[in-house]
């Protein structure tokens, strides 16, 4: 578990999904503008910054080779670091992919699994959220299929031309990659989310679990102490949460 106690008038932000190059990099690059502008704003106050997946359509890291693009999201991450200030990134479903570039060139550690953070005495449990909770058993399959060494080792031999071009291909199409089905409200009691972060109390207090991949802002109270905060999107919401050092909030960016 890390610890971080928070400066005076320092605050934490969480943002997920923006999905960058999807469905084309042309209609995704005024979003990834807005992204840059977001990050640009709150590193002016901002004591750690968590970004919590899915923030392209698809990566992969070949050995020599990343995907083309996203220049000025890379170039304003490692600004954002280079001044001192952390970022963490947890990997979501359609960049499970990771394999040491953020590492090793914007100095971001990267997250495979949910992890546990307490910030000024406040217990925070933190995700992406994909393959968590009941159901959701197709994509749970797919992703032992994809996260197998033997499919990545096959996949990294095609030429990334082509590689990268049917990965795209598939990304925006499958709506089991997509989670295009999971878009709309299930009801508090059908939010497998919702049910995960239930049982997970049932071992251990925690005061606020944040993930992200279900693209719906969503704030709901677990008990009278916890409460489950679901980030939104970049697509449509363009929506984050904020830790003031007492308090998390859903907040939109305009």
């Amino acid at each position: 578990m890390t610890k971080m106690q928070l400066p005076e008038g320092k605050k934490i932000y969480f943002a997920s999904d923006n999905h960058l190059g999807a469905p084309t990099k042309e209609k995704s690059f005024p979003r990834e503008l807005k992204f840059v502008q977001w990050l640009d704003t709150v590193k002016k106050d901002a004591a750690a910054i968590f970004l919590l997946g899915d923030l392209f359509d698809f990566w992969f890291e070949y050995k020599t080779v990343i995907p083309k693009g996203f220049t000025r999201t890379f170039g304003k991450l490692a600004e954002i670091t280079d001044s001192g200030i952390p970022v963490y990134y947890f990997v979501g479903n359609h960049d499970l992919w990771m394999n040491g570039y953020f590492e090793e060139e914007l100095n971001i550690p990267v997250y495979h699994n949910p992890q546990e953070f307490t910030f000024n005495n406040t217990a925070f449990f933190i995700g992406h959220g994909d393959g968590l909770g009941p159901g959701d058993k197709g994509y749970k399959r797919m992703k032992k299929v994809f996260t197998n060494p033997v499919s990545k080792w096959f996949f990294r031999w095609l030429h990334p031309d082509l590689g990268v071009r049917l990965a795209q291909y598939l990304s925006v199409k499958n709506k089991l990659i997509s989670g295009d089905e999971d878009v709309t409200f299930l009801g508090e009691e059908n939010e497998w989310l919702v049910q995960y972060c239930k049982r997970k109390l049932e071992d251990k207090h925690r005061d606020y679990f944040v993930f992200g991949h279900r693209h719906l802002p969503m704030e709901i109270k677990l008990n009278n102490t916890s409460k489950y905060i679901n980030l939104g999107d970049w697509i449509i919401h363009y929506t984050y949460a904020v830790f003031d050092g007492t308090e998390l909030k859903l907040e939109k960016f305009e």
